[in-house]
């Protein structure tokens, strides 16, 4: 599996500051921040700060306290937003799974219905 980490990618110019976001939340370890192009009322990317591309290398090569930090964020961001009626968490890892952006990032969609998960 080839986990090769591209520094130019946005989330990484994000986390340096070279580019603007709608902060939600910073901690040590994370960055949650609106998308800007919103698929939901509610639509929140949780990445995590160390270069990771992908979930699974996330879970390989994070630290205890980095993987613990990042879903302790993802927990407060939950607690923030307006998700009483239910949430959906999205995480798409490489190519057959459409990911955008090679940084690791979790999509945090609700304010509405949102139907079913995939569609034949």
């Amino acid at each position: 599996m080839d986990y090769s980490y591209d520094p130019t990618n946005i989330f990484a110019r994000i986390l340096r500051g070279e580019i603007p976001n709608r902060t939600v939340l910073e901690t040590e370890h994370a960055l949650a921040f609106e998308d800007i192009h919103p698929q939901a009322p509610v639509h929140v990317l949780v990445i995590p700060k160390g270069p990771y591309v992908s979930l699974d290398h996330f879970l390989r090569d994070a630290g205890a306290e980095e993987q613990l930090g990042f879903w302790a964020a993802v927990s407060e961001v939950c607690g923030r937003l307006d998700l009483e009626a239910g949430a959906r968490f999205i995480a798409n890892s490489r190519d057959h799974a459409h990911q955008e952006v090679p940084h690791y990032h979790l999509h945090i969609l609700g304010g509405r219905p949102l139907g079913p998960m995939l569609v034949r």
